[in-house]
Parts: structure tokens; C-alpha cells; sequence
């Protein structure tokens, strides 16, 4: 991924520390850190940091362009993500309400999802009103999660064991296309933003999300790349997987209504059919079982799941909110 431009004090000076000499001085990055967590008026939102983070998560991804990967271990740089984190976290946990710990971690995923379920959306907006421009918004905010989906979800495969490893293995299968290159949902996205007129390289649009964007991105990093967080990424996936298939239903229509052909819809149909299996496998053999044999997660699975939808519900909901006000959705046009 290219570096993007700087959005605050933050990200600029990681950038500059980055794409410095390896063995600089820290002390301006771990200043500016500090003062923009001090100054922040509400973390989970902020421009600079959530970049910021996002941009040092991006170190256990794919990488950065002209940084060297040395940088992913450098324990000055974890020391300083260490400290966003820390206020991230503490940020998320004030924000989402712990929901009510329970014997059956399935029945109360499905009852934390259908609370939800209770407001206009925007997959009906794009379904019934939107414009192919809003579309074109909506498809750019996907780009920094679905073209690499999947991901951050991953690192719990090694963290869990037996029915749950099982279980996720076999998401996580679909996801990568069941041994068919071709057909990575990662892939197929990419074929929907080239049909849709976009561009298909990623972080092609990382200037032009907003901050929710990235919250949503971190959010998952944040509870994959922590071992004491694996009820969260796995309670993460699970509502996830449980709130995709009848959005991607609506998707789908919505692009075939404005003449969109099936390079663009295939993206969605596929996740129609794909995440109503999931959502039970998510569900029962995976959360179930991490909760029945290790129920001293079963409190994080559903805090995961929580901050999945709330997160989730800000991001998708705030574009909702904008279009309704016939705004855009992004920081800048589209190219």
C-alpha cells in the first residue's frame, strides 16, 4: 500500500519516521502521539489517530511502500501503537455496553443482532434510491477492509483449537475462494470496482474515507493481532457473518436497478448464499464452541460482536445520514 498523505500532526510525523533513516530518534512521533490523545475529543473518530494506527497495523498486513519491514518488530514503534491502543480499547469499552454474560453464547449473538436490526439502513437506501455516484462512495469505503477480507480474522486460527479452529477454518476457506484464486472475495471485489469504474489497487482511495473507515479496520486488527482478545475477533466475525447476506441482498439489487452489470454484482450475490451458512457456522460451531470450552472468553465474544455492530452501525449509518442530506460521504471527489 502507498503511504497516504498525513491527516494531523500523528500521522505525520510516523510517515517521516517511516521513511527516515531505521535507527532515528522516536521522540517527535511519541510527543505528538501523546498530545493528540490528550487533545482528542473523541478517539473513535479521529482523523489522525485512527490513521495512525491503522497505518502501524498495516505493518502485519501487506506492507508499505519504501518502508522497510524491519519496522514491524521495531519495539519503539510497538511502544508508541502500545499507547493508542491502550486509549482505543478504553475508548471502545465506555462506548459499547457490555451485553449481559450467558451460558448460551448463540441464542444471545442472535437476540444482540435482531436488537439491532431496527432502523432504515443504507444497503435499502442503495437498493431503492441511490445514485450510481453514492454507490461509487459506498464501494470506495469498502476498499480498505474487502480487498484484503478475511484478514484480520485470520489470526485467530492459531489461538483457537479444536471445533472452533474447525469451524473458522472453514469460513475462513470460503473466504479465500475454497482453493480458487479466482475466486478470493478479495478478488471478485476488485473485479466489482474495476466494473464499477474504480480503482482496484489497495489503499487507491485511503485519502478519501473518513476516520470510521479506519476504526472499523483497526477495530478487527486490534482484537486479531491480541491473544487475549480472540473471544472479541471471534465474537467480531460471528456478527459479522450474521448481518451480511440480506444487506449483500440488497446490494445486489440496488446495482442491477442502475445497470450495473454481473462483474459488479457478483461480489454481493455471492455473499448472500455464502453468509447465511455462515451465519449458523459463526454462530454455534464456532462461538459456541470457543465458549464452551473456554467460557472465560464467552464475555469478550459478545463485547466483539457488540463493537462489531456498533462500529459497523456508525460507519455504513453516518454514510446513510449523509446521503440523506445530499452530501458526500467521502473527504474528497472521487477521481
Amino acid at each position: 500500500m502507498a503511504l497516504p498523505p498525513p491527516r494531523g500532526p500523528v500521522t505525520e510525523a510516523l510517515i517521516a519516521q517511516l521513511t527516515g533513516p531505521e535507527h532515528a530518534p522516536m521522540g517527535e512521533l511519541d510527543q505528538a502521539a501523546s498530545d493528540a490523545l490528550a487533545a482528542s475529543e473523541d478517539l473513535l473518530v479521529d482523523d489522525d489517530l485512527q490513521l495512525a494506527l491503522f497505518l502501524m497495523y498495516e505493518l502485519h498486513y501487506g506492507g508499505l511502500e519504501g518502508v522497510p519491514d524491519t519496522w514491524e518488530w521495531e519495539p519503539r514503534l510497538l511502544a508508541v501503537r502500545a499507547t493508542i491502543e491502550h486509549e482505543f480499547e478504553d475508548a471502545l469499552r465506555q462506548a459499547i455496553p457490555q451485553p449481559v454474560a450467558t451460558r448460551d453464547v448463540p441464542e444471545a449473538l442472535f437476540a444482540l443482532v435482531g436488537a439491532g436490526d431496527d432502523g432504515p439502513s443504507l444497503s435499502v437506501f442503495v437498493e431503492r434510491e441511490a445514485t450510481a455516484g453514492q454507490v461509487r462512495e459506498v464501494l470506495a469505503c469498502r476498499t480498505i477492509y474487502t480487498l484484503k477480507e478475511a484478514d484480520p480474522h485470520s489470526w485467530a486460527i492459531p489461538r483457537l483449537h479444536a471445533r472452533a479452529k474447525s469451524a473458522l477454518v472453514e469460513i475462513q476457506a470460503d473466504e479465500y475462494g475454497g482453493g480458487r484464486p479466482e475466486r478470493l472475495h478479495a478478488t471478485i471485489f476488485a473485479d466489482a470496482l474495476r466494473g464499477a469504474g474504480l480503482d482496484d489497487r489497495y489503499g487507491a482511495y485511503a485519502d478519501h474515507v473518513p476516520a470510521t473507515v479506519y476504526t472499523s479496520m483497526n477495530l478487527m486488527s486490534h482484537f486479531g493481532l491480541h491473544r487475549r482478545l480472540r473471544g472479541a475477533i471471534v465474537g467480531h466475525l460471528a456478527a459479522y457473518e450474521m448481518t451480511s447476506s440480506l444487506p449483500c441482498r440488497a446490494y445486489a439489487n440496488g446495482l442491477r436497478r442502475l445497470g450495473f452489470g454481473d462483474d459488479v454484482t457478483d461480489y454481493f450475490d455471492e455473499h448472500v448464499e455464502a453468509d447465511a451458512v455462515h451465519e449458523q457456522l459463526a454462530a454455534r460451531d464456532l462461538a459456541g464452541a470457543l465458549a464452551e470450552d473456554e467460557p472465560e472468553v464467552a464475555s469478550d465474544i459478545l463485547f466483539g460482536a457488540a463493537a462489531c455492530l456498533e462500529i459497523d452501525g456508525r460507519l455504513w449509518g453516518g454514510l446513510y445520514e449523509q446521503f440523506e442530506r445530499g452530501e458526500s460521504a467521502l473527504r474528497k471527489p472521487l477521481p
